[in-house]
């Protein structure tokens, strides 16, 4: 069930409630009896690991970094040795 966060007009307190999607928005403050205005507040929700833009989904850069053409150079390297192919 989703967590919504309310905020009450005259005290000014703040405060979560866990409420099911159907249900209707809280309007009574459970303090002083005044009227709640249902927040906007962050997500709890995180995109962790790899991802799906990882797989090529994404626009631009990752299309480019991903192609056979794009020259890396080896761990020892720094480009200026005539055996590299990045110096060619």
């Amino acid at each position: 069930m989703p967590v919504y966060e309310y905020k009450c007009s005259t005290c000014e307190r703040v405060f979560e409630l866990q409420q099911k999607i159907s249900d209707p928005p809280l309007t009574i403050c459970s303090e002083c009896g005044s009227t709640v205005k249902k927040l906007v507040s962050a997500s709890a929700f995180h995109l962790k690991g790899g991802g799906w833009y990882a797989d090529g989904y994404s626009s631009g850069s990752s299309k480019e970094a991903g192609s056979s053409e794009s020259k890396t150079l080896p761990v020892a390297c720094a480009g200026d040795c005539k055996t590299c192919p990045a110096s060619s």
